[in-house]
């Protein structure tokens, strides 16, 4: 049985890898549409960009975050002369980190579904008088969907997973930044904590379990919506 405070780092991973994946959700489609759709000059560089927190250790990941928030740095300067604030040692700063490293596998996600979606379907409709936009939400949507949702459950069990960006941006502190990895992490250096490793990384395995059926079970859904359309 989980204690009250491993039940409040629980809630508080939830509520960063839930932030994360909403938030980026929107950059995650656009990005994922002009890789899928667009041509321009440096596509291969954007993509390269998009995917990078995938093969560089998430340390600098970071490491680069903390130059970029810091007080000094070219955004911590902006929120801090204008807003007043900062998201160094604030969950905020935790969910930045999960966003930025679960941006990669939902673009993948979203960008392989929107790719198989046939062109031919949104001419159609083009054709019987539907604009751009309406074709789009009728059908590039909807057929869409379920690389949407997988892409949802993948960034949000991998944000639910993010260690290394997120000590080396926000630190492990708890009740603010101390999330399940960091919080097992923290356990592991206490004697006599084995308990606390053990409930805290089966409630980890389990909430991502979930997360990966469900992305499973949401698609097959939405699949066999697209298919009645």
């Amino acid at each position: 049985m989980l204690t009250t405070g491993e039940w409040s780092i629980v809630l508080l991973s939830l509520k960063v890898g839930g932030v994360a994946v909403l938030a980026m959700l929107p950059i995650a489609f656009a990005l994922a549409w002009l890789l899928a759709r667009v041509r321009f000059p440096g596509k291969v560089l954007l993509d390269a960009v998009v995917h990078l927190p995938l093969v560089v250790p998430p340390v600098v990941t970071g490491w680069l975050l903390l130059l970029a928030f810091a007080p000094a740095g070219p955004i911590g300067h902006v929120l801090g002369r204008w807003f007043g604030t900062t998201v160094l040692f604030h969950w905020s700063g935790a969910a930045i980190a999960a966003a930025v490293m679960a941006l990669p596998l939902m673009v993948r996600a979203i960008r392989l579904s929107l790719e198989g979606v046939d062109r031919r379907l949104e001419q159609a409709a083009r054709s019987l008088g539907a604009s751009p936009m309406r074709a789009f939400a009728t059908i590039t949507v909807p057929l869409a969907l379920p690389g949407v949702i997988a892409g949802l459950m993948l960034g949000f069990a991998r944000a639910l997973g993010e260690f290394g960006a997120t000590i080396t941006f926000v630190s492990n502190v708890p009740g603010e930044t101390q999330t399940l990895p960091l919080a097992i992490y923290a356990a592991l250096q206490v004697p006599g904590a084995e308990g606390q490793v053990l409930r805290l990384a089966g409630i980890s395995v389990a909430i991502a379990f979930v997360a990966l059926l469900a992305s499973e079970g949401m698609a097959r859904r939405a699949g066999r919506g697209t298919h009645v359309l």
